[in-house]
């Protein structure tokens, strides 16, 4: 684990600004820490009271008889450089800052951070925050957000909003398949930054998935490795905000942190193994599908359903998002045949036609053929599972609860994928919860188990990706980024003319399409058929024109030599 963060598993915890007052952060955590039996020590720190809630309180750090591993720290901004100092010299390894009003805040907030980070630097302090929401461990039952209800799980949240922590804790509880590990507010990332946190959970046992609720980040270049390195080992599940000139604003006047460009930091992020979604309602779905499920080898699903419907919706929502249903082989179709009846539709989608009204168990019968067929990947289940007590006979519950526990065990036994929607999932039947248990997700819409399923087989394909690529050089050793950049400037240019910046790029394994640099028309030909006989884009090079479209110097959607010629010498005539 690393070394540095182990005070995010603390056996002992202070209060820097206790208070009786139950409105106060200085009274909640220790109320939340003593409700959910923390195991280590609590030390409220106020020289004005004697105890607070049934614990003696000590006039400051200095004060109290032992270690420390954490302390919490809820004072005005103000005061945060001496109580950062009188951390380190207690021999405090972090501090969580709760606080507003550092460099979000402006100048003399920025200053005010400035002193603060020198404390915690000078004395090997590590600080959560500034103006963060806290964190909880619900391993060590650490919990120093207020959060109630916490499940143990093996979900990590990093988050630079504390509502959108909520949010996710809140839908878990709710329609959550698996608990929360560790959440870390990460704040103005005025010390700890979201690497180093990204890191902790890489190595953290008890984290399964990763998510992160991004508005900005400080250090990219050191995000991007962090996260290609943990990727290798367990999925990181990503939502980007501030896309927007609009929500880039907002970010900035919530964390300080700048958002960037969302196209240049999506590819990046996807090229370093991160699932990228884009709408919030799928980040906790789309993690515990990649937590509990395994990656299928490549994008072939298969669909099983009870009505044409969900069949049609289904096979249109995979299709669209780049995922193929294969035809099922001769041996599947007779062994389906043998199971249905005669109505049912035998090829993918299998639509059971009434052939589970009286039966359900004839559902894992169905999954077991298909999901031993070869061609088959993964198994998407739409349509009534899970609510065939409600809808034909109370009788057939016990029956649907088994053959949800068949369905759970198919995964082991198969090594692939099951994803499940059910109109019925808001109602927590019986057989869905045992579904739930036995690890497969399920879902009120078809949209979102595609999605799901659709991140599964991207987070298979990057991971394998990522296994098999070597190691980026380091900048300092990058020979050939610090030639081209030389070069450019010994011409007195501040710009890369395309061939040479894309040179660069690919020095630092950042995938490029494919290009040729040609230059007369009789290389054409041997463009072409590097190329091959697909649209290309063709544009000038020169180092004094730099609005190349401006300048009618890029022409798009050539085929074939003779429009290639054509083009090149439109653009030598521009």
């Amino acid at each position: 684990m690393s070394q540095s963060l182990n005070f995010l598993n603390p056996n002992s915890v202070a209060i820097i600004g206790a208070s009786k007052d139950p409105t106060k952060r200085g009274f909640r955590a220790i109320q939340t820490l003593l409700q959910e039996k923390f195991a280590g020590a609590i030390f409220p720190i106020n020289p004005k009271e004697s105890e607070i809630l049934g614990l003696p309180c000590h006039p400051d750090l200095a004060s109290v008889p032992q270690e420390i591993d954490l302390a919490l720290i809820c004072t005005p901004a103000r005061t945060l450089p001496a109580m950062v100092k009188a951390c380190g010299e207690k021999g405090v390894k972090g501090a969580v800052v709760l606080a507003g009003g550092f460099s979000e805040a402006g100048e003399e907030g920025t200053r005010l951070e400035q002193e603060m980070v020198a404390a915690a630097r000078q004395f090997g302090v590590r600080l959560v925050g500034p103006n963060t929401s806290g964190m909880f461990n619900t391993h060590k039952a650490c919990n120093l957000v207020g959060f109630s209800n916490l499940e143990a799980g093996g979900i990590g949240i990093l988050s630079q909003s504390g509502n959108m922590a909520l949010s996710l804790v809140t839908e878990g509880q709710i329609n959550g398949h698996m608990g929360f590990s560790t959440y870390i507010g990460v704040g103005n990332e005025a010390d700890l930054q979201f690497s180093e946190y990204l890191d902790y959970f890489g190595d953290d046992e008890q984290t399964k998935v990763v998510i992160a609720y991004v508005e900005g980040l400080k250090n990219g270049h050191a995000f991007l490795e962090s996260a290609r390195r943990v990727c290798r080992i367990k999925p990181v599940v990503l939502y980007k905000s501030g896309r927007t000139e609009v929500g880039q604003s907002a970010a900035k006047s919530h964390t300080g942190a700048l958002a960037g460009s969302y196209g240049v930091a999506r590819g990046a992020l996807q090229q370093a193994g991160v699932t990228v979604v884009s709408q919030s309602d799928q980040i906790l779905s789309v993690a515990e599908a990649l937590a509990l499920l395994p990656p299928p080898p490549s994008k072939r699903i298969a669909i099983l359903a009870d009505g044409g419907g969900h069949a049609t919706i289904a096979a249109d929502a995979l299709t669209e998002q780049g995922m193929t249903l294969p035809r099922l082989s001769q041996q599947t179709r007779e062994r389906l045949a043998a199971i249905l009846p005669p109505a049912a539709a035998l090829a993918n989608p299998v639509d059971v036609a009434g052939g589970t009204d009286a039966n359900p168990e004839v559902f894992a019968d169905c999954a077991e053929a298909i999901l031993a067929d070869p061609s088959v990947d993964a198994l998407l289940i739409v349509g009534l599972f899970g609510g065939y007590a409600i809808r034909f006979s109370e009788t057939l519950g016990p029956i649907e609860s088994h053959t949800a526990s068949r369905l759970g065990g198919m995964i082991e036994r198969f090594g692939k994928p099951i994803m499940l929607q059910s109109l019925y999932a808001p109602m927590r039947t019986e057989s869905l919860v045992t579904l739930r248990a036995a690890g497969v997700p399920v879902h009120e819409s078809v949209e979102r188990a595609v999605r799901c399923l659709v991140s599964l087989a991207e987070y298979g394909a990057a991971r394998a990706r990522i296994a098999a690529e070597q190691p980026a050089a380091a900048p300092a050793a990058n020979t050939t980024a610090s030639t081209v950049v030389s070069a450019a400037r010994s011409e007195g240019r501040n710009s890369l003319l395309e061939h040479e910046a894309q040179a660069l790029l690919k020095s630092y394994a950042i995938t490029l399409p494919p290009s040729v640099l040609v230059s007369s028309p009789a290389e054409l030909g041997q463009a072409r058929d590097q190329l091959g006989e697909v649209p290309l884009a063709m544009k000038v090079v020169s180092r004094d024109i730099l609005h190349k479209s401006d300048a009618g110097a890029v022409k798009l959607n050539i085929v074939g030599e003779s429009e290639m010629s054509q083009a090149y010498a439109a653009i030598v005539k521009s």
